[in-house]
C-alpha cells in the first residue's frame, strides 16, 4: 500500500502521465502543424487541417471501443496497454519523418495504439480495489491529476519549448519517447501490476464481436463510405468528404443504440433508454470541449494578442515565447510595433514565399532569390554543425531540395484566397540549407524572412488606411516576441488541477448538509456553464470587429474556467453513470456507446473548427452558445425520466 492506496496505483498514476503528455502534445500542435505556412508545417488549408484534427479526434476515441472488448478477450489489459504505448510511440516517430505520407502513416499508428491504451489503463486502476472500497474513487481523482499533470506539462512546456528550439519534427519525436517511457515504467512494474489485469476470456452474455461487426461497424461503414462519395460528387464547400462520410456514417451507430433501448425488456428499457441523453449530453460537451486543439486555437494564433506585458518579467516565460511572424501583424493593434521592412526580403511570388515558410524550397527558387539586389545566400551546414555561426541565421535558414522532389500546389481556402501547399516527396534527402542575409546600416548582416508582396501591403500600406499615419518600426532583425498559440491550451488541465478539489469539497458540503445534488442535475449544469463559457466567447468575438482586431488572452483564461466547472460536472458523472445504468451483460457495449458518442462530438470539433473562418468570431460563438443551449433544455425536459432510471437502479 502506498498512502493507503494500492501500490499499483503509482506505477499506472506515471505510465498515463507520460502517455497523456504525449497525447495533448499532439493535441496542441496538430492543427498549427497542418496549416503553418511560416516555421517548417505542412501549409495545408485550414479547411483540411481541421479536418486532419477532427478526423485524428474521432477515431482516437472510436478504437477504444474495439480496444476495450479485443483485451477482455484476447490479450489481457496489461499486453494491451504495452502494445498500444509501443504502436503510439511508432506512430509518432513516423510523424517526426519529412513527408507527408509518414504523417499519415504516423496519425494511424496513433489511432490505433490509443485504441490498445486508453480504456484498459483506466480499468486496470480499477481492478486494483476491491468491489465496495471507499478509497476507489479517490483512486480515480489522483489517476485523473496524472492526466491533467501530463496535459498542463505538454501544453505549457513540450509542445512549445521543444518546437520553439527544434522544429516541429522533434516535436513529435520528443512526445514518442514520451510514450517510450510510458512503456518501460509498464515493463519495470510488470509484475506489481498483475493484480490489476485479468486473464482473457468469454463470458455469458458478452455481445459478441460478430454482433459488433455485423450490427454496428459494418453498417457505419458502408453508410461511411457512400457518404464520403455522395459529398465528393457535389463538390460541398464547408462540409468535406471525408466529414460527411464519418456523421452518416455514425447513423446506423445511432439507431443501433436506440433500438437497442426501445426493443430491451421492462427490466432494462428505463436503465438503456436512459443512456441516451447521457451519451447526447457527453457528445456535445466534447464537441465544444476538444475545439481547444481547432477553433480556440485557431483563436489563440489570430485573434489573441500574445504580447507576454508584465508576464514577461517571470521566469521560464521567455521560454514559451516564438518571433510574431508576417501573419500576425495583419489584425495586431495600433500600439503594436512592426518589423523594420529590412528584415523583410518581399517577393511578388506566393509560391515562393510559401515555399521558405515551409522551409521545403526549390533549388531554382533559391536561384531566383540570390538574384535579389543586396541579398546574399549563405549556405548552412545540413547536418546542424554549425558551431560560430549567428543563432539567429539558424533559426531563418530553410532547407533546399532538388526541383524535382517538390510538389507546389494552389489551393482555394475558406474565404477564396489562394493556399500554396509544399508537398515533400517521403524519400526526399535535403541538398543545402541556406539563409538569406541583407547588410544593415552599421555594417553587419541580417537574415531576413521571405514574405509574399500581398501580406507585406497588409502589413504598412493596410496599417497607414486604418490608423492614418506609419507604425512604429522594430530595429533590422528584430521581431516582437508573442507567446506560443498552443499555450493557452495549458488552462483547462490548470483549471481541473485547481479547481478539482473545490468542486468535490462543494458536493461533499451539500450532501453533508442534507441538500445533495441530484446525479442527473450535475450533467445539466454541465452543459448550462458550457453555454455560459461560450456567451463570454460570443462578448469577446464582438470586442474583434469581425475579426479585425485582437483581444486580450484573458478571455481564454476565463472560458476554460467556466467550462472546466462545467467538465468537473459532467465527465466523471457521465462516465459513472453509464456503468451503472447499463445491465451487466452489456456493460461494455454501454460503454462503447460513451466513447462513440464522444468520437461523434469529437468529428464536430474539427468540422466546427472548419465553420469558424466562415462565420465573423462573435457569431461563431453565439451559434455554438445555441448548441449547448439547446442540448441543456433537452437534458432539462428528461431530468424526470434520468431521475427515475437513476433510482431505481440505485445508481
Amino acid at each position: 500500500m502506498a498512502f493507503g492506496h494500492p501500490k499499483g496505483l503509482f506505477p499506472l498514476f506515471f505510465t498515463e502521465m507520460w502517455e497523456r503528455l504525449a497525447f495533448y502534445t499532439m493535441v496542441g500542435i496538430l492543427l498549427l502543424y497542418t496549416i503553418d505556412a511560416e516555421r517548417g508545417g505542412l501549409g495545408l488549408p485550414r479547411a483540411q487541417g481541421n479536418e486532419i484534427y477532427g478526423l485524428y479526434l474521432a477515431f482516437v476515441y472510436f478504437t477504444p471501443f474495439l480496444g476495450g472488448m479485443i483485451a477482455d478477450r484476447y490479450f489481457g489489459y496489461r499486453r494491451s496497454v504495452a502494445i498500444g504505448g509501443l504502436l503510439m510511440a511508432s506512430g509518432l516517430f513516423l510523424m517526426g519523418m519529412p513527408g507527408f505520407n509518414f504523417f499519415v502513416f504516423g496519425l494511424i499508428g496513433l489511432i490505433i495504439g490509443n485504441g490498445f491504451f486508453k480504456p484498459n489503463i483506466s480499468v486496470m486502476v480499477g481492478n486494483l480495489y476491491e468491489k465496495g472500497d471507499p478509497k476507489r474513487d479517490s483512486g480515480f481523482n489522483i489517476f485523473y491529476m496524472g492526466i491533467n499533470i501530463g496535459a498542463l506539462a505538454a501544453t505549457l512546456i513540450v509542445a512549445p519549448i521543444v518546437r520553439n528550439y527544434w522544429g516541429w519534427l522533434w516535436t513529435f519525436r520528443a512526445a514518442g519517447l514520451g510514450v517510450l517511457f510510458a512503456v518501460v515504467l509498464l515493463a519495470v512494474f510488470w509484475k506489481s501490476l498483475a493484480k490489476a489485469d485479468r486473464k482473457p476470456e468469454r463470458v455469458e452474455g458478452d455481445t459478441s464481436m460478430g454482433e459488433i461487426f455485423g450490427k454496428i461497424l459494418a453498417p457505419a461503414f458502408v453508410v461511411g463510405i457512400i457518404g464520403y462519395f455522395i459529398a465528393k460528387q457535389f463538390e460541398m464547400q464547408i462540409v468535406r468528404p471525408s466529414d460527411f462520410g464519418f456523421l452518416v456514417g455514425m447513423v446506423p451507430v445511432i439507431v443501433f443504440f436506440v433500438r437497442l433501448g426501445l426493443n430491451a425488456n421492462e427490466e432494462e428499457k428505463p436503465g438503456l433508454l436512459a443512456l441516451l441523453p447521457i451519451f447526447v449530453a457527453g457528445g456535445a460537451f466534447f464537441m465544444i470541449l476538444h475545439l481547444n486543439g481547432s477553433a480556440m486555437t485557431q483563436w489563440a494564433r489570430d485573434f489573441t494578442d500574445r504580447r507576454p506585458g508584465a508576464a514577461a518579467s517571470v521566469p521560464f516565460f521567455d521560454q514559451i515565447q516564438q518571433d510574431a511572424l508576417p501573419s500576425y501583424y495583419t489584425n495586431a493593434g495600433e500600439d503594436v510595433a512592426r518589423p523594420h521592412p529590412d528584415s523583410l526580403l518581399v517577393v511578388s511570388s506566393a509560391e515562393i514565399a510559401n515555399q521558405f515558410g515551409q522551409s521545403r524550397m526549390r533549388a531554382s527558387a533559391v536561384a531566383t532569390l540570390d538574384g535579389f539586389d543586396g541579398i546574399d545566400v549563405q549556405r548552412i551546414n545540413v547536418d546542424g554543425k554549425n558551431k560560430g555561426i549567428d543563432p539567429t541565421w539558424i533559426a531563418r535558414a530553410v532547407k533546399v531540395y532538388a526541383d524535382d522532389q517538390i510538389d507546389v500546389r494552389t489551393e482555394k481556402g475558406a474565404h477564396g484566397e489562394d493556399v500554396v501547399t509544399v508537398g515533400l516527396a517521403d524519400s526526399a534527402v535535403p541538398e543545402d540549407r541556406v539563409v538569406f542575409l541583407r547588410e544593415d546600416q552599421g555594417g553587419g548582416k541580417i537574415p531576413v524572412f521571405v514574405v509574399d508582396k500581398a501580406i507585406f501591403d497588409v502589413m504598412y500600406d493596410g496599417y497607414r488606411e486604418r490608423f492614418g499615419h506609419d507604425p512604429e518600426l522594430l530595429a533590422p532583425g528584430e521581431f516582437l516576441q508573442v507567446v506560443n498559440a498552443e499555450v493557452y491550451q495549458s488552462w483547462n488541465p490548470f483549471w481541473v488541477i485547481a479547481l478539482t478539489p473545490i468542486v468535490v469539497w462543494f458536493f461533499g458540503w451539500r450532501l453533508k448538509i442534507g441538500k445533495q445534488v441530484p446525479t442527473a442535475h450535475k450533467l445539466l449544469y454541465g452543459m448550462l456553464l458550457t453555454t455560459a463559457a461560450l456567451l463570454i466567447m460570443a462578448v469577446a468575438g464582438s470586442m474583434t470587429d469581425g475579426g479585425s482586431v485582437k483581444v486580450a488572452g484573458l478571455w481564454m483564461a476565463l472560458f476554460y474556467l467556466v467550462i472546466t466547472f462545467g467538465e468537473l460536472c459532467l465527465s466523471p458523472i457521465g462516465l459513472s453513470l453509464v456503468t451503472k445504468l447499463a445491465p451487466a451483460r452489456l456493460a461494455g457495449l454501454a460503454m462503447g456507446g460513451w466513447f462513440l458518442a464522444t468520437s461523434i462530438g469529437n468529428k464536430f470539433s474539427g468540422f466546427l473548427g472548419s465553420v469558424q473562418n466562415h462565420m465573423e468570431p462573435m457569431w461563431f460563438f453565439v451559434f455554438l452558445a445555441g448548441l449547448a443551449a439547446a442540448v441543456a433544455t433537452f437534458i432539462f425536459l428528461v431530468l424526470p425520466k434520468l431521475d427515475g432510471a437513476i433510482k431505481k437502479y440505485g445508481a
